[in-house]
């Protein structure tokens, strides 16, 4: 199934979030197949301000799971984090709605 998550960064949080990039990312690489879409978002002036991510997981149950394992959450980056099912409709990877 696959979940949207929009995460939110606390204001002045920029050097946490570069202070935990890396680790960030490596968990990224380590979800493997699962992360279909990641990046930040940016805020005005070109400065992530928080991440958006687009991720095939079994349920809810193992999405929330992993998601507390993100780094930049464990660091307490973020002032709040949403999550939904998501269908993907235009241009899936596959070319097909999924």
């Amino acid at each position: 199934m696959l979940f949207i998550v929009h995460t939110r960064d606390r204001e002045g949080a920029l050097d946490l979030r570069m202070a935990n990039r890396e680790a960030h990312l490596q968990w990224l690489r380590d979800a493997g197949d699962s992360v279909k879409a990641a990046g930040p978002w940016l805020d005005g002036s070109d400065k992530p301000a928080g991440s958006l991510l687009i991720v095939d997981m079994a349920d809810r149950a193992e999405l929330d799971a992993w998601l507390a394992n993100d780094p930049y959450a464990l660091a307490g980056l973020f002032e709040s984090v949403e999550a939904a099912p998501f269908r993907w409709v235009i241009n899936s990877p596959d070319g097909v709605p999924l």
